[in-house]
Formats: structure tokens, C-alpha cells, sequence
């Protein structure tokens, strides 16, 4: 198992988001080569600010090791994470992240700012982007056939 085939796992969540029409972001969280938690947005359909698919994956992640410790995981998200999952993933001290497309206007992993890698926190964690173009994408279509609605 590698990271692109993670990251297509992530895919699919944020494939299960469009299909109920949400923002589609999708997340997995990984542990020896095998998936331990996922998501995909629902903030929306939920109404709940904190639906977000990261911390989706990380709350079923922390459920299935019965620990709030992801210390030996890596997370794989389609768009790069915002201030609130930034913080929950440094909170869960998961030392990997993968993503995909920057968020220009929200985004914590070096876009608006760097969370993750703020040396003033006791944790740092490593970034990877890959499938950057699919990721974006996935994200252009889903925002021009919103405005192509409205």
C-alpha cells in the first residue's frame, strides 16, 4: 500500500460528499496499512459546523484504537485542512498529512497559515501534497455547476 492508493480512498469519501450534494472533501486515516477511520463532509446535510471530514475520520480513528493518540497514523484529505481540522489533527498528534488541492481562503496547512508545522506548539506534523490536480478538480466542477444552478 502507498500514499496514492490512500489517497484514492479519500476520493471516494469526497465522492459519497457530492453525492449528497455537499462540498466534496474526503479523509482517511491510516495505521499500518490499513484504514482505522473515514469521512467525507457533512456539515451541511448535518447542519453541524463540526462535520468537517477530517474530523469525522479522526472521531471513528480515535473510537477504533479506544485512544485520542493517532500517533502512528498518517491522514490523507482531498483539500487542505482548515483552522479547526488543523488543530484536531495536531490535537490527535497524527505526525503525517496528505492532501491534495491548497484552500486559498481557509486553508492551515501553509495556504492562509501553518498550523501543523508551528514550532511554538509541542507538535509538528510532516505535509505531503499529492494528486493536487485531481483535488482541484474535483472542487472546480463541484463550485461551477453551483454557480451554474444559481
Amino acid at each position: 500500500m502507498d500514499d496514492i492508493f490512500f489517497m484514492k480512498q479519500a476520493f471516494v469519501q469526497a465522492k459519497k460528499a457530492l453525492l449528497i450534494n455537499e462540498v466534496p472533501i474526503g479523509c482517511v486515516i491510516v495505521k499500518d496499512n490499513k484504514i482505522i477511520g473515514s469521512g467525507f463532509n457533512q456539515r451541511n446535510t448535518l447542519g453541524n459546523t463540526l462535520k468537517h471530514a477530517e474530523m469525522i475520520a479522526i472521531n471513528e480513528a480515535c473510537e477504533n484504537l479506544g485512544d485520542w493518540r493517532l500517533e502512528q497514523c498518517t491522514i490523507y484529505v482531498t483539500v487542505e485542512p482548515c483552522a479547526m481540522c488543523a488543530g484536531a489533527i495536531l490535537q490527535a498528534r497524527i505526525p503525517r498529512l496528505v492532501f491534495g488541492a491548497k484552500n486559498a481562503k481557509a486553508g492551515c496547512a501553509g495556504s492562509v497559515l501553518n498550523i501543523l508545522q508551528n514550532d511554538s506548539f509541542n507538535h509538528q506534523v510532516h505535509i505531503l501534497r499529492l494528486m493536487e490536480e485531481e483535488s482541484g478538480a474535483l472542487m472546480r466542477d463541484f463550485f461551477k455547476k453551483l454557480r451554474d444552478y444559481s
